[in-house]
């Protein structure tokens, strides 16, 4: 028997509602098995998501590897999985937008210090409580 494997999507393509999964069958013995089944979290993924979902296993999460692999910006990448976190039924973790953050996240293991760097590098960011002294005017000594 000649399978035919498409992508398969969890929305309609009529109505955009969920569809669901009536029949599953053993590709060897031809058994079935009838009624409703889900696809899981995933069938609510567009194809986009899905494609990235895709590259962020390959790239093993690393961000990195996947600006590299879809030629994107690390925000777009911070973006990209937001959205799929979101769409998975998940909220996600806020960014920290302070240095004294990204350096505690980073003190305790949390993100690595390729991770730190592009934090501090690709958001503003403004931390109240570090006082710093200005230098000395030395002009004119």
């Amino acid at each position: 028997m000649v399978t035919s494997k498409c992508h398969i999507s969890g929305q309609c393509p009529v109505c955009n509602e969920q569809m669901h999964i009536t029949r599953l069958e053993c590709e060897n013995c031809g058994s079935g098995l009838d009624g409703k089944f889900s696809l899981g979290s995933f069938q609510n993924l567009s194809p986009d998501q899905l494609q990235f979902l895709e590259v962020f296993i390959r790239a093993r999460g690393q961000n990195k590897a996947i600006q590299e692999l879809l030629n994107i910006s690390y925000p777009t990448v911070i973006k990209k999985l937001d959205e799929l976190i979101v769409a998975l039924g998940y909220e996600p973790v806020p960014l920290p937008d302070s240095r004294r953050e990204i350096l505690e996240m980073l003190s305790q293991g949390k993100i690595t210090a390729a991770q730190a760097q592009q934090l501090m590098a690709t958001q503003k960011l403004t931390d109240n409580s570090d006082n710093r002294a200005a230098a000395p005017n030395t002009i004119g000594e």
